[in-house]
Order: C-alpha cells, then structure tokens, then sequence
C-alpha cells in the first residue's frame, strides 16, 4: 500500500487541478491581488453558503476570531468564556485584548463546551465581582457544531455576546442552520488542513449586523474610514490574499461532495470499530463535517501503545488535543490546577485522530481498522 497521509491534499490538488490552476493564472494576470473580485466572489459564495448576511474575509483564523471582540470593545476587565478543550487562539484572542479568558469544561461525547459548565462560570464570575461578563466564543470542534440550543439563550440572559468559533465546524449542521450562522459572529480558518483549506492562512468572519460588518471591514484593513489613508480606529492587516480566494472558490464548490464522502469515511471507521473503541457521537439533529476523525482510547498508557502500534504499520494518526488550556504555561497566572476541568483534562490523555479527508479511500480505511483490531 502507498504511503498513507493523514490529510491527502495532493489528492484533492488532483481532482480540482484545472480549475485551481485556471484561478491562479488569473490572478496572476490581473495582478490583482490585494481585494480582488475573486476576493469578492468568494464573499459573496460563503454567505450563500452559511446563510448569513455579511461575510469579511481575512487573513487567519486567529485575526477572525479578535476582530468580533474588538469590534464589541472587549478589553482589560472583561471575561470571554472559552472552552478548556481546543486550541490555542480560542483563549489567545481575549487575553490580546487584555481581557480574561474564562475556562469551561467540554462534553465527553461530544467534546464540545459543556452549557451547563458555562453557565455555571458565568454565575461564579458575576457573584465574584471581579471581571465583566462579555463574550462566550463556543467552539465547533472536529466538525460537530456546539450545542448552540442550548448556549444561546444563556447568552441572552447574561447579555453577553456570542462567538461561533467554526475554525474547524464549516460544513457542520444544527437541523438546517449550517455553521457559521451560530451567534452574533462566527468564524472559521481557511488553513490549509481544515476541511474548505487554502494553501496559506486565510480566514472569514461573518454576522448578519450590517453596523457590525462595516466595522470589521474597517478592522480589517488598519481602522479605515472612508477612504485608505483616513484611520478612525486602531485595526488590522487582515486582508485575504486574492490567490487564497481563487483558490478557495474551487474547493467550495467541491466542498458538499467532500463533505459527503467524509462522512461515508467516518460511517466506515466506526462501523469496524465501535465494539473495541469509543468512537465520535453525532447529537440527534446534528450533522458533522468530519474534518477529523477521533478516537477515544481507556487511558494514556493504552493510547501510546496504540499509536505506536499504528506508526509501525505506516498509519499516521495525531493528538488533538495533548494539553487542556486552562494548564497552559502561559495561564498559570490564572490559578487553574489540575481537576478543575476533570473532562477537558481526561480527553487530552485519551484521545487521538485517524487519517481523514474528502478522497480517502476504502482499502485506506479497512486497513488502519483492521490494524487497529488487531492491537
């Protein structure tokens, strides 16, 4: 069997070839490639797409992500609740802003923000006294879209504003409301390894406030005003290449299909392997988009062992996530300690991630279930 890749873009590079290169050549001929229609185009496609009213794209995902909490003036004082297990940028955002992430614990089957946990911190954090409820970014993680039902209207009691973090959510479903369409903004990476990837960073915020979207337009490109040399706020480089967007407009096009065959990918995973591991739960009424595949194993020691196992076979797999945040180095200032967030803290030494992606192949998936099996 050829080398196995965790996430085969070169796959997907060969079956979107003509139309990828076709846009590139474009630009490249129009030498436009700061804003360009392409930028426009593929603006205009993600609304479709989400549901949404505005979309701005932008750089990253970690630039998606800050723009929403400066455009509600979040800053030192204020508490942006986050979930403990995810990545880094999720608490990074507020703690640039001089604000004060907030931990709360995850889901065990669904590893996503616990409501209950948030509203919990939200009530310790009003009773304390010393911080601002402001923020709440839920994270859609590995796919899954957060329990928004259930989030939103803790939102609205507390008043605070809500953030979908759909870095990894795109293409997710609650029902019919598509990720990105959850909460005040969301957000989402373009990074190449995500589910809809460019071949750099790129990045999209969206809301359905016409106010709020000419704010982070501004944001977006150094606090402009009405025209490039006018500055009316402090702001961001933040702009989306106009190559990443034309090479972005192929692949969204592809997407639904992609889309499709991972969850026929995930469907084949867990059918061979659900009598031996704890494989991923999809809620009643949700739709993941699978950008990962994941898997619990009963403890640490059971995990490296397994692991191992499937390096030696040539099967790559990966640890999403090895640390919680809330034990970070860099917040320990914060006071957490270990068994403060007993389920983030169990799935960092449990879990790990299979090879996945639109074009993975069935002997690809029997192979890595029958090495699995056989473990």
């Amino acid at each position: 069997m050829k080398k196995i890749e965790f996430n085969d873009l070169g796959a997907q590079y060969r079956h979107l070839k003509d139309d990828i290169d076709k846009g590139i050549a474009e630009v490249l001929s129009d030498c436009h490639f700061i804003s360009g229609p392409q930028t426009v185009e593929l603006e205009q496609e993600l609304c479709k797409y989400t549901g949404r009213k505005y979309c701005i794209s932008t750089s990253n995902g970690t630039d998606s992500l800050l723009m929403p909490l400066m455009a509600k003036g979040i800053g030192p004082g204020d508490a942006v609740f986050v979930p403990s297990f995810t990545f880094f940028a999720t608490a990074e955002v507020a703690s640039l802003l001089g604000a004060t992430p907030v931990f709360c614990d995850v889901e065990e089957d669904t590893f996503n923000m616990d409501p209950k946990c948030l509203e919990k911190e939200v009530e310790r954090v009003v009773k304390e006294g010393k911080l601002k409820p402001k923020a709440v970014i839920a994270v859609d993680l590995f796919g899954q879209p957060a329990a928004f039902p259930e989030i939103e209207p803790i939102c609205k009691k507390y008043g605070l504003t809500l953030i979908e973090d759909a870095a990894q959510g795109f293409g997710g479903r609650i029902q019919d409301k598509k990720a990105c369409s959850f909460g005040n903004f969301s957000a989402t990476s373009f990074f190449p390894a995500k589910a809809l990837g460019c071949y750099g960073d790129g990045g999209a915020v969206f809301t359905d406030d016409e106010e709020q979207a000419a704010l982070l337009k501004s944001i977006r490109v150094h606090g402009k005003g009405s025209f490039k040399y006018e500055n009316v706020r402090i702001g961001l480089n933040a702009r989306l290449d106009t190559l990443q967007a034309a090479i972005l407009l192929p692949k969204l096009r592809a997407f639904d299909a992609e889309t499709e065959h991972r969850n026929w990918a995930a469907q084949r995973y867990s059918s061979q392997l659900k009598d031996k591991f704890q494989v991923p739960v999809v809620r009643d009424g949700y739709f993941s988009s699978f950008g990962y595949y994941t898997l619990k194993a009963e403890s640490e020691e059971q995990r490296t062992k397994i692991m191992a196992a499937l390096e030696a076979a040539g099967i790559p797999s990966i640890i999403y996530y090895p640390k919680p945040l809330h034990l970070q180095k860099v917040y320990v200032p914060l006071g957490y300690k270990e068994g403060d967030m007993p389920v983030s803290e169990k799935l960092c030494k449990t879990v790990f991630s299979l090879p996945m992606h639109g074009y993975i192949t069935e002997d690809v998936i029997d192979y890595i279930c029958k090495t699995l099996r056989n473990i």
